[in-house]
């Protein structure tokens, strides 16, 4: 017998169970074997006992969301990048950086040039 109480779980996930674990008693598997299984797979495809009194923090809806929302912006600011006022912190950037920069600000034959004609160009473009 699995152990642990199932009180916690709901009638959908109890008869979930029962279904994998007379799946796996077709199949040939013991019994104990069987019913061990199937409550190893409900408890990863739905997280365990889902009735109230359960372990573990449930998240509502809004702090999702919320979370999500904060998540984007965070992102969203890291793409804009960070003002630069000098040409030093362009010179410290790799090529591949500066030809990223310069293809934002649709700098014209930028694939050919060398790295300090990209910082030249970069330059005139602020």
């Amino acid at each position: 017998m699995a152990r642990g109480d199932k009180d916690k779980y709901t009638e959908k996930q109890k008869r979930k169970a029962e279904h994998i674990e007379e799946s796996y008693e077709h199949k040939g598997m013991n019994k104990d074997e069987a019913e061990s299984r199937a409550w190893a797979t409900v408890n990863k495809q739905s997280g365990g006992g889902e009735k109230s009194g359960g372990s573990g923090k449930k998240t509502s809806a809004h702090e999702k969301k919320t979370a999500r929302s904060d998540s984007a912006k965070r992102a969203a600011k890291t793409r804009e990048g960070h003002a630069r006022s000098s040409s030093d912190s362009l010179e410290s950037q790799t090529k591949e950086s500066l030809l990223k920069e310069a293809r934002s600000k649709d700098i014209k034959g930028r694939s050919r040039m060398t790295k300090a004609q990209l910082i030249a160009a970069l330059q005139k473009h602020r």
